[in-house]
């Protein structure tokens, strides 16, 4: 009986004329996505074959494979550092690699995917993870198979995803309650049983129970796929749950995201014994859930859970001794448990210890009360300060975050804390220790538990006025230190460095020793870089853009509606005319990175569409610090997106001697792209200029008619080649 993965006619696994089959994708879904698909179509014809490629970038999956072509295929590659779909490729061999392995060694991935196990759909790893699958689904070339961090960070970043509706509706639902039907008792504030907003804060209470439950399964999830979900799930039910491990508050989500991880890898081990081929189906839906679930469950509740226990009741108790001392002194320590882990065991120690004092002591809970609010509303205002440095999600998530925390919800910080927590948890606690720290000063007291804004409105604050410069206060201080703390670690892309410290270290895959490493994917600075888009796709056609050569009048408008005068000059225009003489140099006169991106950006604004050359370079070097942007081949593209230009504008030098911009081929560039476009750009437009760059430059004989261009205009007649 013939395989469904056997080539057709004859072709033979070692014979040529095979139609194959790829899939490009990377986290950021621009440079590295199309060139890797490139690179792979372009091998694939060198060698004699067909193959068509299905790019997953920032613009939508595009060249998107149809049931007919998975039909007719021998083999399909998956350059993919990112989580992709492989269910439609059910009895195709599947070879599983890294992005960079796609544009590093083509020609070895064509000859591997040969030889690639046929994949079943039994719940094989997912993403770009090294080795072999145990249950035969799908194969990875050793090399670049993906970075035990980047496995870390897209599983973290997977299950923080999936947290984010439950911690939205379930905290939006709960302050609506609190603030339509509560009210204020010598308990908190409370809402009646008989009152139709109990029922809408009971709803609002699932939402926030499934949060955490959620944040475990689907690390576990993006670790091992399917039949990771429920011991991931059940794992951080059990972590939230500290009744069944005796301890009063949980593991909160920091507990989570740890039986997320121990779920995932567990599962992935489990996944590697040998079994009898009658076993084999059953394995992914009965075998593998009920053992993972039941060992990390016992593991979790009698190993992990008696320290968790343990520490509560000495926190406690350290905390009962400090009564007497400055009141200064408690609000900081209060201030900073209560930040430390957002509704987990230290922050409940630290919340129990003030309520029970409500009676004798309602200073300890004003300082409590002060503090609760600062993580979300500190997270919430760094959204609004500085909107590029977070993307769309983020800055939606945050907007919520500023209604919790006026309600005293402390938990609408989790999300930012669980995708940075390097960065967000120290800057949570600075602003809970300043607020509790005022409040303690200034002798705030609040007598009911409860903490936020919300308590003031009530009328259960003694001296508000501190009370609510304590807040604001605190809020002002995260969120300076979070933007501060994520700038010096490079924004959004810094999440992934995170990890470390929040995760077990990711099992690595096996690997080469001198398998290249996959380099960071150039994004747009505050693009929303986290996730290449895999909206429904656009189609062929969209993926390229015939872009003709044309002379510019004087009296022309482009399409920004500038004056060509101002915006294309006398010359040639080229990538929809964001590419003029007047921003192409022949030569830079830089021979540094940093010195290269300034010549750039002032050769960007002699076209009049640079507001702030000083910003725009800011701009730049911050991209630089997400991961430089030099992409080897010999090139960099530098790029930025800012309000610092009115405009998009693109320009081109080139450097003789090269300079060292930290490629990942270790390639100094000498062809050198500056790409701006404004914060408000409409459309992709500037990820597709990416996209076209990228694919062409990828031609060697491009490169070499590039680099050998006697003057501008021939350089722009080079350029205009580019579709």
């Amino acid at each position: 009986m013939t395989s469904p993965a056997d080539p057709p006619n004859g072709a033979g696994a070692s014979g040529p004329g095979l139609k194959l089959l790829a899939v490009t994708a990377c986290p950021t879904g621009i440079a590295h996505t199309y060139m890797a698909a490139e690179k792979l179509a372009q091998s694939a014809e060198a060698l004699g074959h067909r193959m068509k490629v299905e790019t997953q970038g920032s613009i939508g999956a595009e060249n998107v494979l149809s049931d007919n072509d998975v039909r007719e295929a021998d083999g399909v590659i998956i350059a993919s550092d990112k989580d992709v779909d492989r269910s439609r490729f059910i009895g195709k061999r599947v070879l599983v690699v890294g992005v960079a392995e796609g544009i590093h060694h083509p020609e070895r991935l064509i000859e591997q995917v040969r030889e690639a196990p046929v994949y079943r759909g039994d719940g094989g790893g997912r993403g770009g993870g090294g080795g072999r699958s145990a249950e035969r689904g799908t194969a990875s070339a050793a090399p670049g198979g993906g970075k035990g961090r980047g496995v870390t960070y897209k599983a973290l970043m997977n299950g923080v995803s999936y947290m984010i509706p439950f911690v939205v509706v379930g905290g939006l639902l709960i302050a609506v309650s609190l603030a339509l039907g509560g009210d204020t008792t010598s308990k908190g504030i409370v809402i009646p049983d008989d009152s139709f907003w109990k029922t809408v804060n009971d709803i609002g209470t699932i939402g926030f129970q499934l949060m955490i439950p959620a944040l475990s399964g689907y690390i576990a999830y993006a670790i091992a796929d399917r039949p990771a979900l429920v011991p991931g799930m059940v794992g951080g039910w059990i972590a939230a749950h500290g009744e069944l491990y005796d301890s009063e508050a949980g593991a909160g989500f920091i507990g989570a995201i740890v039986t997320g991880f121990l779920a995932g890898y567990l599962v992935l081990w489990i996944k590697r014994i040998r079994v009898p081929k009658f076993v084999q189906p059953i394995m992914p839906i009965i075998v593998i859930p009920i053992v993972a679930t039941s060992v990390l469950g016992l593991f979790f509740i009698h190993v992990l859970g008696k320290p968790i226990s343990w520490v509560f009741e000495h926190l406690t108790d350290w905390l009962g001794g400090l009564t007497g001392t400055s009141a200064a002194l408690l609000g900081i320590i209060l201030g900073l448990m209560i930040a430390f882990d957002m509704g987990g065991p230290v922050n409940k120690t630290a919340f129990l210890f003030g309520a029970g004092l409500v009676s004798k002591n309602p200073e300890v809970m004003g300082a409590c009360a002060a503090a609760i609010p600062v993580p979300p509303l500190g997270q919430g205002l760094a959204t609004l300060l500085r909107r590029r440095m977070f993307d769309d999600q983020e800055r939606e998530t945050g907007l919520a975050a500023l209604f919790m925390g006026f309600f005293g919800i402390t938990e609408g910080a989790i999300p930012f804390a669980a995708a940075r927590p390097a960065r967000v948890i120290p800057a949570n606690m600075v602003g809970g220790a300043v607020a509790g720290a005022i409040a303690g000063v200034a002798s705030v007291e609040d007598n009911v538990p409860h903490g936020g804004p919300i308590v003031a409105v009530l009328g259960a604050v003694g001296g508000v006025p501190m009370f609510l410069v304590a807040v604001v206060v605190g809020t002002a201080v995260t969120a300076l230190v979070t933007l501060a703390l994520m700038s010096v670690g490079g924004g959004p892309a810094a999440a992934e460095a995170d990890t470390a410290s929040a995760a077990p270290p990711a099992a690595p895959p096996a690997a080469s020793p001198a398998a290249p490493s996959a380099a960071p994917e150039p994004v747009l600075a505050g693009a929303g870089g986290g996730g290449g888009g895999t909206a429904a796709a656009s189609g062929a056609a969209a993926a390229r853009e015939v872009v003709s050569v044309k002379a510019a009048a004087p009296t022309d408008t482009d399409r920004n509606g500038d004056e060509a005068g101002a915006g294309a000059g006398p010359g040639e225009e080229v990538l929809s005319g964001y590419l003029t003489e007047r921003t192409v140099k022949e030569r830079l006169a830089a021979d540094d990175k940093d010195a290269a991106i300034r010549e750039m950006a002032e050769l960007l604004a002699t076209t009049g569409r640079v507001a702030d050359t000083a910003e725009l370079v800011r701009a730049a070097f911050v991209r630089e610090e997400q991961g430089t942007t030099g992409l080897g081949e010999e090139i960099a593209i530098p790029h930025a997106k800012t309000d610092a230009v009115t405009a998009p504008v693109v320009g081109f030098a080139r450097s003789p001697e090269g300079i060292e911009w930290g490629a990942p081929d270790g390639t100094k560039a000498r062809l050198v792209f500056m790409i701006a476009v404004p914060e408000a750009a409409a459309g992709d437009e500037h990820l597709r200029i990416l996209a076209r760059l990228s694919r062409t430059l990828m031609a060697a004989e491009f490169r070499e008619r590039l680099l050998g261009a006697a003057d501008v205009g021939a350089i722009l007649r080079v350029l205009g080649e580019i579709e």
